[in-house]
């Protein structure tokens, strides 16, 4: 059999364009944050993690313009020899502190910086434990790292302990969560995993890619959000979301960020974010620390679509954030929802397997700070009326 037979073979996709249902690769013309344009039509976003709706701020634009003329439009290095820019040092530095960490190191995207810290610091004799539903780049981590990985079923601490207990005492350990899971939009259970890893001796890591200026007093994510910015080793954070640019942030103790300075191979071997991202997220966390009040729209907003939802019979599992799914199960089913709402002028994101388990099928829903009453209500109008469409069907 030819290797790339099995491209070939797969044609669920093509056969889903063909019937005018595929989901995926949607080209979007222009946008101005809580509307898009696609194909010549207005759309409400509703798909998008912009959640402080940071992507078209006056200030973001105005320091990713002034970066783009004076460093030019990339770096054309990695981190580790040319692609260092004043501007990168400024912001982790600005992160650290946000953070309240020692340190903090810039890698180009979320996904390479949970690759590269797992990866790096899971060693030959050490052990991993992560949560089934953490994000995929913690997994391709995993895939990547030495040590002996263990996964525990989502939220599951009696598990996790046994999985803990049953360890080498003197092993490494290292414990990885997602703040905020982005298919389920509910908050791990920081606490009690924080207690077992005082308990058998191990690091926690948190992925904070949806809870970074989201959750916490001032926007600090998972860890302030619970009291507990001391008991959390490392925090991961993501620039494509509230920081409305591309790159992502691990922030912790200094000697572990010098060691992965100088040993994360997705840093080194990779080119280093564009002067614009940087300066786009020095400028968005600003606005981040100074205007507090569209976190609080945020959750505004957040609360008024999940209690909408709810109202007209959706469920949304037990999502406690602006991350909000619709849980459907079926592929058809989900489809159908999709389309109704694209062609009513609302963008959502379809998730299907592998995505997902099996019969899971689900729509995503991102809720924005700038979202106003009016956009809400018409997203909201239309889950009411193909719920009737569909029962007529």
């Amino acid at each position: 059999m030819n290797l790339l037979d099995k491209c070939v073979r797969f044609t669920r996709a093509r056969e889903a364009q063909a019937a005018g249902v595929y989901p995926f690769f949607v080209p979007i013309e222009a946008s101005n944050g809580t509307e898009v344009i696609v194909r010549g039509e207005r759309k409400i976003m509703m798909g998008s993690n912009n959640y402080l709706g940071l992507t078209h701020h006056p200030r973001v634009l105005a320091a990713a313009e002034a970066a783009l003329r004076r460093y030019g439009s990339g770096c054309t290095g990695s981190r580790f020899l040319n692609g260092t820019l004043d501007l990168h040092e400024q912001l982790e530095d600005r992160l650290a502190r946000f953070l309240d960490k020692e340190a903090a190191l810039v890698f180009s995207t979320g996904y390479q910086t949970n690759l590269g810290a797992v990866a790096t610091l899971v060693g030959k004799g050490d052990h991993l434990f992560l949560d089934k539903l953490n994000h995929a780049s913690v997994i391709d981590g995993a895939r990547l790292a030495y040590g002996r990985v263990h996964r525990y079923p989502h939220g599951d601490l009696g598990t996790l302990e046994q999985q803990l207990g049953d360890t080498p005492s003197d092993a490494g350990k290292l414990i990885v969560t997602d703040g905020v899971f982005s298919m389920e939009g509910d908050i791990a259970d920081l606490p009690g995993i924080v207690a077992l890893a005082e308990t058998y001796g191990a690091d926690v890591m948190v992925d904070d890619a949806h809870a970074f200026g989201v959750l916490g007093e001032r926007g600090g994510g998972t860890a302030q959000h619970f009291g507990l910015e001391d008991k959390v080793t490392l925090i991961v954070a993501t620039f494509s979301k509230s920081l409305a640019a591309i790159g992502g942030v691990i922030a912790g103790p200094e000697p572990v960020i010098h060691y992965l300075k100088h040993h994360a191979r997705s840093l080194i071997f990779s080119a280093s974010m564009p002067p614009a991202a940087v300066a786009t997220a020095l400028a968005a966390l600003q606005v981040i620390e100074e205007e507090p009040e569209r976190r609080q729209a945020l959750w505004r907003n957040t609360r008024r679509m999940q209690e909408g939802l709810k109202s007209l019979g959706y469920d949304i599992g037990k999502s406690e954030t602006p991350v909000i799914p619709i849980l459907v199960g079926s592929l058809p089913e989900m489809l159908f929802l999709w389309k109704g709402l694209f062609d009513a002028g609302i963008f959502t994101n379809p998730v299907i397997p592998p995505a997902v388990p099996e019969h899971s099928c689900r729509l995503r829903i991102s809720m924005m700070a700038t979202h106003t009453d009016e956009q809400i209500d018409f997203v909201l109008e239309t889950f009411a009326h193909l719920t009737r469409q569909r029962a007529v069907l």
